[in-house]
């Protein structure tokens, strides 16, 4: 190995650093020079987010299909265009509303005083966003960081280089860099940004990393919001109808080829209707990739280590004696990191495809025959990001419902909750802190102030010492009227 390739590392990592660095100082002392952007700056600057995420439309769908090997353009306009250009106009359109003072009620014996919460920018946002939706990752909290009124530093991941390279260049030529900007780097760079003192902090992906950049931001008392993964379970109730759950879950799953943090992790569904389940679904799975060995509509696995983590899952079940059907040629083509829909039928609770999440498309598919055979299972593990349910009893979904605790919920489909721009989207437990998407977001990026305005008709010094009777008499009194 060359000398100079030998410390090529070491030297984007000081770099990268001291850009970070540089970058971080700028905006904190933008935000002490300006801390309360009004709202027309703010929608300028989500303006310019919606018009940077379209005008570099092509480059984004070229570039994230490139990192990944392939990725059909459109699920990427789908799920990034789409999903960050929606989130930024709502935040655009209920923008005045949500800056808005709120007044609270003040108590009888407090009167005539005032009491309101005024929402007020934190300062500089820092946000790792994830390789498996990139952009979105990237500008969708961003979008809602800047609607707060903050300055914002994002720090896309490793993995996807060529849509880290674009994103930053599209930024660059919309932003000032005192507002928002992209800081690229290896792990060096993403561990001092986890360690900068960040007014608020958001990260995406998994839980193990997650854990880490908790404890990194800790040592600086930074907020995070962490939104991460796990086990999410897809439950199908005696009352559904297979063919339709099947349909619904072999596209959540396959989307993104099951890279997605929400996707459903594994089926419950009752032991009589085991086979028909894996029969559906792996016939759903057909009809939406008819060549899924050699489609560009199949994404492709991100990178080899993780193609050959799916991979190595798969092979331990298989040594197991465990059922495996295959949607697709078991001869992935290598190149291209395309691994076709593997579904499991009943693998042991001790395998790994079922004690981790599995970020890809496999799919186990377990007997559970009752409702609380499905919470018993569900809750035996760590809280899910999401959690899908299928049928028609009303009370039986009212009883996974109330039984259960996950991120969110999406039901008689998958994936559709988080699309909701008037939901909240986050995890709970391990699968993560926090949450964000339309108002949401404007709170968790904002310190919702709690203001007291005293009246100049008060007289709160009958109550300071010295003590008297007087003063225990309007005591009780004031203890009687609260």
């Amino acid at each position: 190995m060359p000398a100079d390739t030998a410390h090529t590392p070491d030297r984007e990592k000081t770099e990268g650093e001291q850009e970070l660095a540089r970058l971080f100082s700028l905006q904190k002392q933008a935000y002490l020079a300006a801390p309360y952007p009004t709202y027309s700056e703010r929608i300028d600057r989500l303006d310019l987010l919606i018009r940077l995420t379209e005008t570099n439309e092509d480059k984004f769908i070229e570039a994230i299909s490139a990192d990944f090997g392939n990725r059909s353009s459109f699920e990427t306009v789908v799920a990034e265009i789409v999903v960050t250009v929606s989130g930024a106009k709502h935040a655009r359109k209920h923008l005045k509303h949500w800056m808005r003072p709120r007044g609270v009620a003040t108590p009888v014996h407090m009167l005539p005083a005032k009491s309101r919460i005024e929402p007020q920018p934190l300062g500089v946002v820092g946000i790792i966003s994830p390789w498996n939706y990139p952009l979105q990752l990237a500008l969708a909290p961003a979008a809602a960081a800047l609607a707060a009124g903050n300055r914002v530093l994002i720090k896309p991941s490793e993995l996807t280089p060529r849509l880290s390279e674009v994103l930053q260049q599209a930024i660059a030529s919309q932003f000032d860099e005192t507002v928002c900007a992209v800081v690229t780097g290896g792990v060096g760079t993403g561990q001092a940004f986890t360690e900068t003192p960040f007014d608020h902090f958001l990260f995406t992906g998994s839980t193990a990393v997650g854990a880490r950049v908790a404890q990194a931001a800790a040592k600086n008392l930074t907020p995070v919001t962490l939104e991460l993964g796990g086990k999410s379970p897809a439950i199908i109730d005696d009352s559904a109808d297979i063919g339709d759950a099947a349909k619904s879950i072999a596209y959540g799953k396959m989307l993104n080829a099951g890279q997605t943090c929400v996707a459903p992790d594994y089926v419950l569904t009752p032991h009589a209707k085991l086979d028909a389940t894996v029969e559906a679904i792996a016939g759903a799975a057909r009809k939406l990739y008819p060549a899924i060995d050699t489609t560009d509509d199949y994404t492709s696995i991100i990178s080899d280590r993780h193609f050959a983590r799916l991979k190595s899952m798969i092979e331990k079940v298989r040594d197991q004696g465990v059922k495996i059907v295959e949607v697709g040629s078991s001869n992935a083509l290598h190149p291209q990191r395309k691994l076709p829909l593997t579904i499991m039928i009943d693998p042991p609770v001790d395998s790994d495809v079922m004690k981790e999440e599995i970020f890809g498309p496999i799919l186990p598919i377990l007997p559970a025959d009752t409702t609380d055979a499905a919470v018993q299972h569900v809750n035996a593990g760590d809280r899910p990001l999401a959690l899908y349910w299928y049928g028609k009893d009303d009370n039986a979904r009212d009883y996974i419902l109330q039984n259960t605790v996950s991120g969110g919920v999406t039901v008689n489909d998958a994936l559709w909750h988080v699309a909701q721009e008037n939901l909240p989207f986050g995890g709970v437990g391990k699968s993560g802190i926090g949450s964000y998407h339309g108002e949401a977001g404007f709170t968790t990026f904002s310190h919702m102030k709690p203001v007291f305005y005293q009246s100049r008709f008060a007289n709160g010094s009958i109550m300071h010492p010295p003590y008297t009777d007087k003063t225990s008499k309007i005591l009780s009194f004031v203890r009687k009227i609260i």
